[in-house]
């Protein structure tokens, strides 16, 4: 018996998806959607709408994966803090809220060349990269507090900090730019 055959008659295997990996399928495609949508819409208010949607299904997901505290910390920067920072931005430079014509550059088609050419790249090399790697969802003790913790303040604790002060100088390059409006104005 073929070992595709043997997992499917055992009940775990691709021929025979769990609840958990259908809701995965379904929460992933609902967020492709947002993605794309947030990057094709004209209004920028609503490319960050839209945008929150998108990162609100990536916590799902993390959810759908046992991940809870990556799930949360996904919620509370990138939905929580992020976007609030984009759309303060937004509004501290004036940007427009309804239709803009700047939004597009009429390069589409080379923007989506190399979208599916990056995209294609990524799939391959994560693909060949985890080819035989399973995610046990039973254990869950990958996403973990404690895991998490260790591995976000021991590998990654100079990304993190740059990151920071990254919004830190968007911030404060909005505060500026509206500053001068202001001044303009006198």
């Amino acid at each position: 018996m073929s070992t595709a055959v043997h997992l499917a008659a055992t009940g775990h295997g691709f021929l025979s998806p769990t609840g958990v990996e259908i809701a995965f399928l379904l929460v992933g495609i609902a967020t492709f959607g947002a993605a794309v949508v947030t990057v094709t819409t004209k209004q920028l208010v609503h490319a960050a709408l839209w945008l929150v949607v998108a990162l609100g299904g990536l916590a799902v997901e993390y959810l759908l994966l046992t991940a809870e505290f990556i799930a949360w910390v996904q919620v509370l920067i990138y939905v929580g803090s992020v976007v609030v920072l984009l759309l303060f931005g937004l509004m501290l430079t004036k940007a427009p809220i309804g239709r803009s014509p700047d939004a597009d550059s009429g390069n589409r088609p080379a923007a989506l060349a190399v979208a599916v050419a990056a995209a294609a790249a990524l799939v391959w090399v994560v693909v060949d990269a985890f080819r035989a790697t399973w995610i046990d969802l039973d254990k869950g003790v990958q996403g973990s507090t404690a895991v998490s913790g260790e591995s976000l303040f021991r590998y990654w604790v100079l990304p993190f900090e740059a990151l920071s002060v990254l919004l830190l100088a968007a911030l404060v390059g909005a505060i500026v730019l509206s500053r001068k409006k202001v001044e303009e104005k006198r």
